[in-house]
């Protein structure tokens, strides 16, 4: 069978919608709405975000449990995997974009399915920073942007037409989106922190900052010259190289692998046990 071993049901699916639609709410609410220069660096929205996002993760394993879609060899392969992809965060650097966070979320979420994927973002981000001492106000903003890039590699078609997307195919589809996720997860996380950096009193004759109360339009070209001379030329390249890279030479090995412990885990496919996976 060419389905994915971790089927997302409904209410997971209702779950990780609204989640998304407020997380999405709190990176971009200052276009809608002024932001007050007091609100510096989300302080004061941050542990709200957080506070909110914990329960819809257990939320969402349980809305799995309840859906018949992961089981308890599931959750151990989540915890395995978040390990892993906590342990990576600090190893590789950063330096000029070169992380490795994305490159697991993205073969885990293609081969899992997106309510994983999702999942896994948020774990992987949370232990990173339990690990690293990083917690802090981007926490919560890094663990949305990251559920969302293991969320829409789920997302990837599965065949085309008739035929399953596998070898080199599957490969350059997981590249080309890898790419994509790299500048999108920049462009967020800019979006998280720029209306406080560059916001009132930083200059708006640089044509750089937050005017707050401005027209979106007027806001978004601030902010899209902002993000393009700040990062997207520089870090954000480099992280979408590293992803590139990444799923070119280690892609079709750790697909392998994955895909054989999902059937040697037995997950199951459609709520009924013993239904293997190829």
């Amino acid at each position: 069978m060419n389905r994915r071993p971790i089927p997302i049901g409904w209410r997971s699916g209702l779950l990780m919608a609204v989640a998304s639609v407020a997380g999405l709410a709190m990176f971009v609410w200052p276009l809608f709405w002024p932001a007050a220069p007091s609100s510096i660096q989300h302080a004061s929205d941050a542990p709200f975000v957080f506070v909110v996002l914990l329960p819809v993760l257990v939320l969402l394993v349980l809305a799995q449990l309840a859906d018949g879609g992961i089981d308890a060899k599931a959750l151990a392969m989540l915890g395995v995997l978040s390990a892993v992809n906590a342990a990576l965060r600090p190893l590789s650097s950063g330096v000029a974009g070169v992380e490795m966070v994305l490159f697991l979320l993205i073969v885990a979420g293609r081969v899992f399915g997106p309510g994983f994927g999702f999942a896994l973002g948020c774990a992987s981000i949370f232990g990173s920073a339990l690990l690293t001492a990083g917690i802090g106000p981007w926490m919560p903003f890094q663990m949305l942007a990251a559920a969302w890039v293991g969320l829409g590699a789920g997302l990837l078609p599965q065949r085309l037409g008739r035929r399953p997307i596998r070898g080199a195919a599957e490969i350059g589809l997981l590249v080309v989106f890898g790419v994509i996720a790299a500048y999108l997860f920049g462009v967020l996380m800019n979006m998280w922190f720029w209306p406080y950096i560059m916001g009132p009193g930083s200059g708006e004759q640089s044509g750089l900052s937050y005017i707050a109360g401005g027209p979106i339009v007027e806001n978004l070209r601030r902010f899209g010259w902002f993000t393009l001379i700040s990062s997207t030329a520089v870090w954000d390249t480099g992280r979408a190289i590293t992803n590139a890279i990444a799923l070119i030479v280690l892609g079709p090995g750790v697909l392998k692998v994955l895909r054989r412990a999902a059937v040697k885990a037995n997950f199951d496919v459609d709520g009924h046990a013993g239904t293997r996976v190829a």
